[in-house]
Order: C-alpha cells, then structure tokens, then sequence
C-alpha cells in the first residue's frame, strides 16, 4: 500500500506564493498518477492537479492552470505543487492521492482515488 504525506501548508496573504510537497513511499504502476486536490468548507473535494510520472505530463484545472504548477523529482519521490498570486478561496485543506493513471487516464474524481495523504492546510488571507 503507497502511503503518501503531504507538507508545505502555511498562512500567506493574498498574492503570495507556496510550495506543497508530496512524498509518496514508492512511484510504481500503482501511483503513476499522482494529484492534488483541494478541499474547501461547504464545497466538494475538487481536483486541481494531475501529473503522470512515466512522463512528467501534467494536467492543470482551468481555475489555477495560470497560477500553478504541478512536478516532480523522481529520485525523491516527490510530487510538488508550486502555487503562485494566491487568492482567498484557494483556501483549505490539500491533499495528495494517488491511483494507477490506467484507471481513469487525466479524470480527477475523488471517489476513483483509494490512497490520500493526511492533507495540508493552507489559509490565504490578509
């Protein structure tokens, strides 16, 4: 089972920038697709990111795809997510999750995801 642990959340003001790091305990068939998704209060689970490791392809949502990144260091087995020009409801909770990219290709569902990271917390606010 790939365990995954997610770090970097912090309290920023508006515009600012962070940096979110994943480590996931192993990079094989069963994680070659690994994401993050966002988690606000009163809205559903949203994916935001995607990134499939064979080729370091990347997915973006339209609502941070001008504003984020998503990458990786295979050697440290670790999938970042550079956040730039934050905004208040980029607020919440981060998570990290993992499943076979085979299994659904670019989709970010969350219930097609069966290993997630404890999360990160992240506050944009002034």
């Amino acid at each position: 089972q790939v365990q995954l642990a997610e770090s970097g959340g912090a309290s920023v003001q508006p515009g600012g920038s962070l940096r979110l790091s994943c480590v996931a305990s192993e990079f094989g068939e069963s994680s070659d697709y690994m994401t993050w998704f966002l988690s606000s209060p009163g809205k559903e689970r949203e994916g935001i990111a995607g990134i499939y490791i064979h080729q370091a392809t990347t997915y973006l949502a339209d609502s941070v795809k001008d504003r984020f990144t998503i990458s990786q260091d295979r050697a440290k087995k670790t999938v970042y997510l550079q956040m730039n020009n934050l905004k208040p409801w980029d607020s919440g909770m981060y998570y990290c999750a993992t499943r076979p990219f085979r299994l659904g290709y670019w989709r970010l569902t969350p219930s097609d995801f069966w290993t997630w990271g404890q999360g990160t917390q992240v506050t944009v606010s002034t």
